[in-house]
């Protein structure tokens, strides 16, 4: 492990290179402990992360995975949305799991805030989308990220003035009130926030400046991505995308640091393709297989429970976000599921009548005619929880890898196969 990172060099960043559910937060959690500071740049607590170390499980939400560490700091960036409560519960719920993580949570005052009424929008607004509902966890993520880019939206920072902080959400409430039908109480959502204020404060941080004098001191920095970068914004299968830039310069603009800062990216890559809610998905298996995938897998959300959809590994998808966020290396994650499968099937180029697309439509009509090609592999039926090395792994599992990396274009440096943190083979 010490060598792959020191590859890597001081300050890495992780991005999922599907639609998120990649498993990041277990090498998070894994490599975290050779970092000082890791830090969360974009999305809200819709972003489940689940760490398995020494058989128990532990959820996170909002706060950075790798906080099971003793003496990582966590940061949640300007980039992020935040509910105030919520982070507050994640981290009461884990200092009673006998994890002190308090003293060591940094947040943004240029963070976003979430309220209930962000949440209330968010349902109303999915509810009236009838059938072309996108499939939202109704968290409020999106309405929090319009209100920020419509210039009415409530920062951390307005914690600090309790007059300014009541004001804005008088206006807010009344704004979505009358622009939605809908009644929603800026007096009950003011004295909810007041009922945390106190546990916030202590919080907030200038994280930008905190991060510019960590870089300069030559600290070691972990940057988690949250998500899949084919729910980016911008680059994702719009508009059944997230709302926020999850690729790697939403690092940059997410945190307040220079691109030039980050030395190294690791892209993370389920061995089989999942994805959550609604979407294009063209190697999605609507069968026995795609059954058989998500209970092997346990193939269901973090933070939602909702099952995931299932299918093969799509080369397509992962080159896509290898070039774009100039990977430098990949973790596979659960290998171990495909075990038993007599032919694994990989998606590995999409044709639209007589001409070849390079990423996903993001239209039903041209979804619905997409055409793809696939190669096949023989697959393996050891159990791989054991092995620690590659050389160990079965011929065909280290055949399959080996036809990855050439489909995608980026050495596969890290294996899981298995839940827990020590399930990793390092190559």
């Amino acid at each position: 492990m010490k060598q792959f990172l020191h590859d890597l060099g001081h300050n890495v960043a992780i991005i999922g290179t599907q639609w998120g559910d990649e498993g990041k937060g277990k090498l998070v959690d894994a490599i975290s402990g050779e970092f000082d500071i890791v830090c969360r740049n974009a999305g809200g607590a819709n972003a489940g992360h689940t760490i398995v170390t020494n058989g128990r499980k532990v959820i996170f939400h909002l706060l950075p995975s790798a906080m099971l560490h003793p003496s990582t700091i966590g940061v949640i960036g300007n980039g992020c949305v935040v509910d105030p409560l919520e982070v507050i519960e994640e981290i009461e719920n884990l200092e009673t799991s006998g994890f002190k993580v308090s003293d060591r949570v940094k947040l943004s005052l240029r963070a976003h805030m979430i309220f209930e009424f962000h949440k209330r929008i968010d349902t109303e607004l999915e509810q009236r989308k009838g059938d072309k509902k996108i499939g939202t966890t109704c968290r409020g993520i999106g309405p929090a990220y319009t209100d920020k880019v419509s210039r009415i939206g409530i920062r951390t920072e307005d914690l600090l003035d309790r007059e300014l902080l009541k004001d804005k959400l008088e206006h807010n409430c009344r704004f979505h009130s009358d622009s939605l039908g809908i009644t929603l109480d800026p007096h009950k959502e003011f004295e909810r926030i007041m009922s945390v204020v106190e546990k916030i404060k202590p919080l907030l941080c200038d994280t930008r400046k905190f991060l510019q004098d960590a870089i300069h001191e030559k600290k070691r920095i972990l940057f988690e991505g949250a998500q899949g970068f084919h729910l980016d914004l911008d680059h994702g299968t719009y508009p059944f995308v997230t709302s926020s830039s999850i690729c790697l310069g939403g690092v940059s603009t997410g945190l307040g640091i220079a691109p030039r800062a980050i030395t190294g990216v690791i892209g993370i890559t389920k061995a089989y393709t999942t994805r959550v809610g609604s979407g294009p998905f063209p190697s999605e298996l609507e069968d026995e297989m795609g059954n058989a995938i998500r209970e092997r897998g346990a193939e269901f959300g973090a933070t939602t429970g909702r099952p995931r959809r299932c299918g093969w590994f799509d080369a397509v998808v992962v080159k896509n976000a290898v070039e774009t966020n100039g990977i430098d290396a990949i973790n596979l994650t659960k290998l171990d599921v495909l075990s038993g499968i007599s032919e694994i099937k990989v998606a590995t180029r999409y044709f639209l009548d007589d001409t070849e697309l390079f990423s996903v439509p993001t239209t039903r009509k041209a979804n619905n005619k997409l055409r793809l090609e696939y190669v096949s592999f023989p697959g393996w039926k050891e159990d791989l929880g054991k092995v620690r090395s590659f050389n160990d792994l079965p011929e065909n599992a280290k055949k399959y890898i080996e036809g990855l990396e050439k489909l995608i274009h980026a050495p596969v440096r890290v294996i899981g196969v298995g839940a827990d943190r020590g399930e990793l083979i390092f190559r």
